[in-house]
């Protein structure tokens, strides 16, 4: 039995996809969430709350490396500050973390949430790694979905997405994982940068749909500032994803015909 890798979120969206790669590694893995799932061969499932700071001693004891992936719309930087404290007190040699780009670009405060995680994790005085991705596919799909079944496509100006694969972040993730603390790595983005309007046909193409006139409007204030100059963009250098946003909606229609989906649940990314 190797030392375990504690996985915070490791039922989600992206930990679903990296325990699977962590033990294809030979890696045991420690998933730590609010309900205890059942253990696995490899896997060892404990119960504690990030948030709360529930339990994590337990959750950390004999682990050197954390990959923090759970997440939500509140709390993230108390969850980063907690498992950083404890972390800390449990000599952890690795803390991962993963954020969003624009972290500290977007007056929002989700992304405003996600950059004092990611201070947390620097100041803690554990080696960290942290890596910052653009939204992923099945984030940007429900607001797609939701846009074309208006009578007319609403196109903020300026908006635009470089959304990623969830496979692709995950594999990002394990080569983290097994390797030594890098510091702020290179942030990982989808190959292409969309705007609404092209979201939307491609969606239209590959799920079915009539096509809409576009009504542009204008976000307004601070937060269509930074929209418009592409705040919530990565920019040159970034490492860019293998499949982009039609090849995940082919992927989706694929999942959603052989009845391997339900309405809301996306197994890909």
């Amino acid at each position: 039995m190797n030392t375990p890798i504690l996985v915070t979120g490791g039922t989600g969206t992206i930990g679903s996809r990296v325990v699977p790669l962590l033990r294809d590694a030979g890696r045991d893995v420690r998933i730590l969430s609010r309900h205890r799932g059942d253990d696995q061969p490899g896997i060892q499932h404990v119960e504690g709350d990030t948030v709360a700071g529930r339990g994590l001693a337990e959750a950390l004891h004999g682990v050197d490396i954390v990959l923090h992936l759970a997440g939500g719309a509140k709390g993230d930087d108390i969850a980063a500050k907690n498992l950083a404290t404890a972390a800390k007190d449990a000599g952890v040699r690795h803390l991962i973390l993963i954020s969003v780009v624009g972290a500290d670009t977007m007056p929002i405060g989700y992304f405003r949430a996600k950059a004092m995680a990611e201070r947390a994790f620097m100041e803690s005085g554990v080696p960290w790694t942290v890596l910052r991705a653009a939204q992923l596919h099945s984030f940007v799909l429900p607001i797609i979905r939701g846009l074309v079944k208006l009578p007319f496509l609403l196109t903020p100006g300026g908006l635009r997405f470089e959304p990623v694969h969830v496979d692709d972040v995950a594999a990002r993730l394990t080569q983290i994982a097994l390797g030594a603390p890098a510091g702020r790595v290179t942030d990982i983005v989808g190959p292409d940068i969309l705007d609404i309007r092209q979201l939307a046909d491609a969606y239209i193409e590959v799920m079915g749909g009539r096509t809409r006139r576009s009504v542009p409007v204008r976000i307004p204030g601070s937060v269509g500032r930074a929209y418009r100059a592409g705040d919530n963009l990565a920019g040159a250098g970034a490492q860019k994803g293998q499949r982009g946003w039609s090849q995940f909606l082919s992927e989706l229609r694929t999942l959603t015909s052989d009845g391997a989906t339900t309405p809301g649940a996306y197994p890909i990314g």
